[in-house]
């Protein structure tokens, strides 16, 4: 299954990876130690069958990455895409740091900070998590980063329509296109990865307050700029 998943020369490093996980990984409590024996089925492959959903050559956050499910996956898999890991905790970030640095992943950047720090300051072609929250809260971390042609793309449970229905207020309020329910890795792995895709309704008014609010700083400071030119 992993050779369906990763390409010849990409192989070697999951194969790293996933060996990291169950030794530095359970050591540091990334990682329990019964899901050492079953970090491929559980955690690897299901993460890196998430590249069916992602466009070539995008941008992809990954918030809450934890030990770095699915990102760290996603970046070995494809390396086409440019990934943000961000993860809050200090021992977290130290293991992807290391891990980033030994498998050579130089189109990967951890990030020590909550979702919510980096809102108005980046957006992304993508923005992934896994268990991190239920759908409403993870709409109001995640819409935030998303790119205006851009999309959530989560890994989710069976429970995702439900999900779904209990965020239909939410994603109306902030103009985001209905949610589309996907399958990822259908005839790779068993059973296949359940994801969730959310994108703005309309790229030009995007919903959420503090875009607005940004922008309003960002015309303040264009229009400091001309003044100061003028004069």
């Amino acid at each position: 299954m992993a050779r369906r998943v990763f390409a010849s020369d990409r192989l070697p490093l999951a194969e790293r990876y996933t060996e990291l996980l169950a030794t530095e990984g359970v050591v540091r409590g990334l990682i329990g130690p019964r899901e050492a024996p079953r970090l491929w089925e559980r955690h690897v492959l299901n993460s890196a069958v998430l590249a069916e959903a992602v466009p070539e050559s995008s941008t992809v956050c990954d918030i809450g990455t934890g030990a770095g499910l699915p990102g760290l996956v996603l970046a070995i898999a494809r390396p086409d895409l440019q990934l943000t890991l961000v993860e809050p905790l200090l021992r977290r970030t130290t293991f992807l740091d290391e891990v980033v640095a030994e498998l050579g992943l130089d189109h990967v950047r951890v990030v020590r900070a909550r979702a919510e720090e980096l809102h108005g300051a980046s957006t992304f072609d993508v923005v992934t998590s896994r268990a991190v929250a239920p759908l409403e809260r993870l709409l109001g971390w995640s819409m935030p980063l998303v790119a205006p042609t851009g999309a959530l793309v989560a890994m989710k449970g069976s429970s995702v329509r439900d999900e779904i229905d209990e965020a239909r207020a939410f994603l109306d309020r902030w103009r985001c296109a209905p949610p589309e329910v996907l399958e990822a890795g259908v005839d790779v792995v068993d059973p296949p990865t359940t994801l969730v895709r959310v994108s703005w309704a309309d790229p030009s008014r995007i919903g959420w307050p503090l875009a607005r609010t940004s922008e309003r700083r960002r015309d303040r400071r264009n229009h400091r700029a001309v003044k100061r030119e003028v004069s």
